[in-house]
């Protein structure tokens, strides 16, 4: 008897941004799982849809899934949303799926508005090779170690970051990206103060710090990768190591290669045992 969760997108600003489905979907439920029954109530007003709504948040979703499986083992269709935009992404929601698909209930996705794709798609940075890395630590020096792991990827990189830490933020990408990284800046998206712009990291710092507006609502950063330059780089220590390892072992031949280039040690050792692998 075992019924469907539907994973149903909402919109992220503008109401008009609802699908069709989405309010078939959540009129037909028995019940919509809801991040904060308060918000939601207000767009279920708004499209006229008397569905009770039970709360499923961060704090009691690891006590309501129980209770959600229950519901979908005896034949009632749910449904499930955030406050905004696709559940899972930085939203409540994972467990509930996870717990689903492992009582072989069906999980069927709605699809919507998601801000980090809304951002991606507008700011003019590669969208061929993208990851979301969702909020950021809240202190700094955490929030640094996660963005120097990040320093070197060279596909596009999204963050959502709240509104009273984003010239901090923006700050510790100039340390850490430098200066002259491309950067998207999308805040309030679909709604009223929308604002999407393009600069480098330390032109979104001066943009910032001089509008204090800047510093309100949803924000989404869209910072794109390494330079090429790396890739140089990476190119001129292959040449340089394989002539080397033609005659020298591999330590002899990546000790010789940081002495030259001045990069790590381990870091030519690593690359001089991938590259043996490759003869």
């Amino acid at each position: 008897m075992s019924a469907q969760l539907f994973v149903v997108a909402t919109p992220i600003g503008h109401l008009d941004d609802i699908s069709y489905r989405a309010i078939n979907v959540l009129k037909s439920v028995k019940v919509i799982a809801a991040e904060d029954t308060r918000t939601s109530a207000l767009l279920l007003k708004h499209f006229n849809i008397s569905t009770p709504l039970t709360a499923c948040h961060d704090h009691n979703e690891s006590n309501k899934v129980d209770q959600l499986i229950q519901r979908l083992l005896l034949g009632e269709d749910i449904a499930l949303i955030s406050d905004a935009g696709t559940p899972l992404i930085s939203d409540p929601g994972f467990k509930l799926v996870r717990a689903a698909q492992e009582n072989h209930i069906r999980v069927i996705p709605v699809p919507g508005a998601c801000a980090a794709i809304a951002a991606l798609s507008a700011v003019g940075l590669p969208s061929d090779r993208f990851s979301f890395e969702g909020f950021l630590p809240s202190k700094s020096s955490q929030r640094i170690l996660n963005l120097e792991k990040l320093k070197d990827e060279t596909q596009t990189l999204i963050f959502y970051e709240a509104p009273h830490r984003i010239l901090e933020c923006v700050k510790d990408m100039v340390n850490t990206f430098g200066a002259d990284r491309p950067v998207g800046f999308a805040r309030e998206i679909t709604k009223t103060f929308e604002t999407i712009k393009k600069m480098t990291l330390s032109e979104l710092v001066e943009f910032i710090a001089n509008d204090h507006h800047q510093q309100k609502g949803e924000i989404v950063l869209v910072v794109g990768g390494a330079t090429q330059e790396k890739d140089m780089e990476q190119e001129k220590l292959d040449q340089l190591l394989n002539r080397l390892l033609q005659d020298l072992s591999v330590k002899a031949a990546s000790q010789l290669a940081a002495d030259l280039t001045g990069i790590k040690k381990k870091v030519a050792y690593q690359r001089a045992l991938e590259l043996t692998d490759k003869l």
